[in-house]
């Protein structure tokens, strides 16, 4: 590994332990409250979308820009839990054949069935990505979907507003992928310095289990980020630097890239 991808590393691993040390002094346990719940049944209760663009600094010409936008919609609350529904589009250009070179597209459809439990959310998820290749031809699937349970937790304690996420999934059926089972999850945190502006910061771990027909092991990922939010009455603009590592950044190959990131986010309220 050479130096250059060796401090990529590190600054990754800093990143997002300095994310989980920062939200575990930021939220004790004791401030953490139930989710919030409506008094009755309601239909289309929540809407949030994002758009969001980062710029990759990495040697690979394949991968310079990443791009995503989506939703996620609360088809129905019904107090002790809610049906979600959540879609997202990423593309990943590259600069191998043109400025912009659209590299391949990935989608992802989420569904959700949860119930709150005291200061958690426990949800049952079914998980769907498909990869597809662009400007270049591909006739052969690369997807997969999971099945799995969802573990969802967050608190506001002083001028801090924290959230976490932890996702186990199993595959119930791939195409092309030797992934067999998977744990993602995240750490998030606001701290409000006035009624417009926050600093936000965060951290991801993803751990991906494999059926051995690629000859290799456990994969392992993740993500820290660090940077600014600024609010208007109906809509935020969060400015970040981050540093990841990615499992499969490109479709066809089994590998992992890292490489350090800034970009921004376009989010509602």
């Amino acid at each position: 590994m050479s130096r250059a991808r060796q401090n990529l590393s590190l600054c990754l691993y800093v990143s997002v332990a300095c994310g989980f040390l920062a939200l575990a002094a930021a939220a004790p346990a004791a401030a953490q409250t139930p989710a919030p719940r409506p008094a009755g049944t309601e239909f289309l209760s929540r809407f949030d979308f994002a758009f969001g663009l980062e710029h990759l600094v990495s040697d690979d010409q394949r991968f310079v820009w990443d791009a995503r936008f989506g939703g996620e919609l609360d088809l129905v609350d019904y107090g002790r839990g809610r049906l979600t529904f959540v879609a997202q589009y990423e593309t990943v250009l590259g600069s191998e054949y043109q400025p912009f070179d659209p590299l391949q597209s990935i989608y992802t459809i989420e569904g959700a069935l949860s119930a709150r439990t005291g200061p958690v959310e426990v949800a049952g998820v079914l998980h769907h990505v498909s990869r597809h290749l662009g400007d270049r031809s591909k006739r052969d699937p690369i997807d997969r979907n999971m099945v799995g349970g969802r573990l969802l937790g967050g608190a506001v304690t002083g001028r801090t507003d924290w959230r976490g996420r932890v996702d186990l999934r199993g595959a119930v059926q791939k195409t092309f992928v030797d992934y067999r089972w998977e744990i993602d999850g995240d750490v998030r945190a606001r701290v409000r310095l006035s009624p417009r502006a926050a600093v936000i910061t965060g951290g991801g771990v993803r751990v991906l289990g494999v059926d051995g027909s690629r000859n290799r092991g456990t994969q392992y990922g993740g993500r820290g980020e660090g940077g600014v939010r600024l609010e208007g009455p109906n809509a935020a603009v969060e400015l970040f630097v981050a540093a990841e590592r990615r499992i499969d950044p490109y479709l066809l190959e089994f590998s992992t890239a890292t490489w350090l990131t800034a970009g921004f986010r376009l989010v509602s309220r």
